[in-house]
């Protein structure tokens, strides 16, 4: 059987979830809008800084009153607080800390390195300085109604500290794509339920949950179902009512009995397919009641690298994350490859831009994924490569 190339199916994908580039902006705290994308530009309601302040700890002058050695009396402090300071009169000096209102009449800061405080009551200043000087005028940040963020951007600390410093307490962001997750097979049990003979811990649930949160996802459901179709589609239903707009299966897909997702969908339109890659050979893809369905197959490792391939770089571009990192880099030792397949085995990485494959290439192998800081990604004419030949590797 001619299997499908990885491309052709990362079009059918990329194809079935395009609707998911179109979001709804939403309302959310600043406080609560780490990750988020911006969905508009956000204009300053005030100027920043609002008043003039003093850069420096030191004593707020009249910049022509002046000279080399010329010592004033010190007639008040203002510190960093609400309210407004006494104006300054000509001739006179008053003590200012850090971020705090220049009064009226001073246009210069002299640092506190810069003086000497005498007994009587007075400061010594050692040096010039011209009007300006260590004062931060209002609006010399950003002016009142100019542009503090732009559309598009991926929100950070840096972001959030500005927009607090605005007094902006509530944003339009882009909404996060609300995926269900649901794994199959009458084998799995919960993390840490006793296995009984012939079962297994569900990972796949665990991993694809946090991949796609990851990459800024909402997971509205999280489910696991027996090989049965009526159970099946009973979790269908239950992703539809929590607003899924996109549903990840894994396992079910195969050419065997019991599969239930391939069961489920392909009389509704599943495309059901093997590709040309290892791990990852079977993959699904289906629309049920206008929902996407994107299925993976049951071998962890092989639902994992399907999410990275095929997924993960749709809900990047949603979230306004870069691409995964690509590096080229050199093999330090030999490999094999099966022939017509785009592998992707497990490595790691070594100095001096090199890497060795780790563990084998088995879909079940997920310690070694764990432990794993690559993938080697061999083309499909790649089966056999020599030490020092250079192999295009993914970060993980």
């Amino acid at each position: 059987m001619a299997r499908t190339p990885v491309a052709e199916h990362e079009g059918r994908v990329r194809a079935l979830l395009a609707p998911l580039h179109t979001r709804e902006p939403e309302d959310v705290p600043v406080a609560s809008a780490l990750g988020r994308v911006l969905a508009s530009a956000v204009a300053s309601p005030i100027d920043l800084p609002p008043f003039r302040n003093s850069q420096m700890d030191g004593f707020a002058v009249v910049a022509s009153d002046l000279s080399p050695g010329v010592t004033l009396p010190v007639v008040g402090e203002v510190a960093a607080a609400a309210g407004t300071p006494a104006p300054l009169a000509p001739g006179s000096a008053v003590r200012i800390m850090t971020g705090a209102p220049v009064p009226e009449g001073a246009d210069a800061v002299v640092p506190v390195e810069d003086t000497v405080a005498t007994d009587d009551g007075r400061v010594a200043i050692a040096s010039m300085w011209s009007a300006g000087s260590y004062i931060r005028d209002v609006g010399s940040d950003l002016r009142a109604g100019a542009e503090l963020l732009p559309a598009g951007v991926r929100l950070s600390s840096r972001h959030l500290a500005a927009l607090s410093a605005a007094g902006i307490t509530s944003i339009p962001v882009v909404s996060r794509p609300r995926l269900a997750v649901i794994s199959t097979g009458s084998e799995l049990v919960a993390p840490g339920e006793p296995l009984g003979p012939g079962q297994i811990a569900d990972s796949n649930g665990t991993a694809l949950v946090a991949a796609a949160r990851e990459v800024a996802a909402e997971i509205v459901l999280d489910g696991r179902v027996v090989d049965d179709a009526d159970a099946f589609g009973a979790l269908l239903e239950a992703a539809i009512a929590a607003g899924a707009e996109l549903v990840l299966t894994s396992g079910g897909i195969s050419q065997g009995t019991h599969e239930v997702v391939r069961e489920t969908l392909e009389p509704l339109g599943a495309t059901v397919d093997v590709l040309a890659m290892q791990p990852g050979g079977p993959q699904a893809i289906a629309s049920y009641r206008g929902i996407p369905v994107v299925g993976f197959p049951g071998n962890p490792v092989s639902s994992q690298i399907s999410f990275l391939l095929f997924v993960e770089p749709i809900l990047r571009e949603i979230a306004g994350l870069p691409d995964r990192s690509r590096v080229a880099r050199v093999l330090d030792e030999p490999l094999t490859s099966a022939p017509g397949r785009r592998q992707f085995l497990r490595g790691r990485a070594l100095p001096g831009g090199r890497v060795v494959p780790h563990g084998g290439p088995s879909s079940h192998l997920v310690a070694a994924l764990a432990t794993a800081d690559v993938l080697i990604d061999l083309p499909e004419d790649a089966t056999e490569l020599p030490a020092g030949a250079t192999v295009e590797t993914w970060e993980l």
